[in-house]
């Protein structure tokens, strides 16, 4: 089914009317207000630091770094542009792994004694980037996302997983081949891996990040812990239990690293395992039949949502006085389309069961629901990139009305690293710069390239893996069909 293109809608009234349309009880605001006397330009003060306005820059894996874990050129390039994005909060900067068998490629950054000056020295060359552009970085907040990738680890070859898995999933087991518990991680395991995770805070600390992100979401390990309900032993079954690993690298970084922040972006639902249809439009459907109990966050449907455990999750961290919280959804692997709404997606996905502005709703009310409950922490929101020209008309209206604190980007700023400080500036948008969903950035690491916008950027246009990717795409759509 096709989709009106955001682009399509020239004004306000017209995105409203298409809203309308959908039945979506999403706030617009028909003017943006520039400046530090707008909503979008309040600070935030939290624990790790002073926030300088309501931008987020959310942590992309560009599989782009050395295959020994160290940054590469385009790595540093993209950090450079999260400084001149003018975004006062930098959500980890990247997913960075706690070690070798948790990277989710080849090329992910990895945090370990040899890595720890060329980390520093991204950190710096982001504050540099900054200091350049807007003189002040004492109200710039930097964390560092730390990741074990679980399910979903590609340590040594692009195209070959080699899966560790906190419990036996008969639909997601099906989809990786996995047909015994070879890949299940041990009590004994889970406790090494903490031990890991409190190693690469202390690095952190010294590469000079303020704080740290413990990884939850998105259906890599800690996401999958949650789920965990039939894992057996200390950290499965009861909700105690399938926090206890969160729990206890936050107690050990109180402890062993004071003065780090922390942070936890988690998927606050989940839906089961969707594929591509049979119909000519290859829309996605699930994948799965009658109930499905593995969704943190999940009503039982598979594709339903009940936020009471996620509301238990955050006042835990209220309770671990964690105030930092980035709210997402689902998997990219299995659920895109409610985590990352597209109208055009990866070319091994499916097309959207639902117009996008569906998905950014869902994760815009689950934001304020939560945010509802829990308003003495700060919350960042994600799912905005999709709104386009009106991502600064609804990004005001969600914070001015308390519904979140700070708005998360990802994908956009690949393609348009300035439209934070455009906003807060009050200069007109640069629409052909405005990430459209093309999922490029996606399908590229898919086929075993670096992530980048090779639509839209003229850095990625030029690189002869833009070449690469259009004969795959080509591949891909012969195959399919679509």
């Amino acid at each position: 089914m096709a989709y009106p293109r955001i682009s399509t809608f020239k004004t306000v009234e017209q995105f409203c009317a298409r809203l309308r349309e959908l039945g979506l009880d999403l706030p617009v605001d028909a003017q943006v207000i520039a400046g530090s006397s707008g909503p979008l330009g309040q600070p935030l003060q939290s624990q790790a630091g002073k926030i300088g306005n309501r931008f987020c820059i959310l942590p992309m894996e560009g599989w782009d770094g050395t295959t020994d874990g160290k940054p590469s050129e385009l790595t540093r390039r993209r950090w450079r542009n999260f400084g001149l994005s003018g975004a006062k909060l930098i959500w980890g900067g990247e997913a960075v792994a706690v070690r070798h068998d948790g990277r989710a490629n080849p090329n992910q950054l990895l945090i370990n004694d040899s890595t720890l000056s060329e980390l520093q020295s991204l950190r710096q060359l982001l504050v540099d980037s900054h200091r350049e552009s807007f003189s002040d970085t004492s109200d710039l907040l930097i964390g560092l996302q730390l990741t074990h990738s679980g399910r979903y680890s590609k340590p040594d070859d692009k195209k070959r997983m080699i899966p560790r898995t906190a419990y036996r999933h008969p639909f997601l087991d099906a989809r990786l081949g996995i047909t015994d518990d070879s890949t299940l991680l041990s009590d004994d395991d889970l406790k090494q891996l903490i031990d890991d995770f409190i190693a690469a805070s202390r690095l952190a600390w010294k590469a000079g990040f303020t704080w740290v992100d413990i990884k939850h979401c998105h259906g890599y390990l800690g996401h999958e812990l949650l789920s965990g309900f039939d894992r057996p032993g200390e950290f499965g079954g009861s909700f105690e239990n399938r926090t206890r690993f969160l729990r206890e690298i936050a107690g050990r970084i109180r402890s062993e690293v004071p003065g780090l922040g922390i942070g936890v972006r988690v998927s606050l639902f989940d839906f089961g395992p969707f594929q591509p249809g049979t119909t000519e439009d290859r829309a996605g459907v699930p994948s799965f039949s009658g109930s499905y109990k593995y969704a943190f966050g999940g009503d039982g449907t598979g594709t339903g949502i009940d936020l009471q455990e996620p509301v238990r999750f955050l006042n835990l961290l209220k309770g671990l006085k964690i105030d930092l919280v980035c709210t997402t959804c689902g998997s990219p692997y299995y659920n895109p389309h409610i985590q990352r709404p597209a109208l055009f997606p990866p070319s091994d996905g499916y097309q959207p069961p639902e117009d996008p502005l569906v998905g950014v709703h869902r994760q815009i009310q689950a934001t304020a629901q939560v945010r509802a409950e829990c308003p003495d922490m700060i919350i960042v929101g994600t799912g905005y990139s999709y709104l386009q020209e009106w991502l600064p008309n609804v990004s005001q209206a969600v914070v001015s009305s308390g519904m979140v604190d700070s708005i998360g980007l990802g994908r956009m700023v690949l393609s348009y690293p300035e439209l934070p400080a455009d906003v807060l500036a009050g200069r007109e948008l640069a629409r052909k710069k405005l990430c459209r969903t093309f999922s490029d950035c996606t399908t590229a690491p898919r086929n075993g390239l670096v992530s980048g916008c090779f639509p839209l950027d003229p850095f990625y246009k030029a690189l002869p893996e833009r070449e690469e990717l259009l004969k795959a795409k080509e591949q891909q759509k012969a195959v399919t069909g679509g």
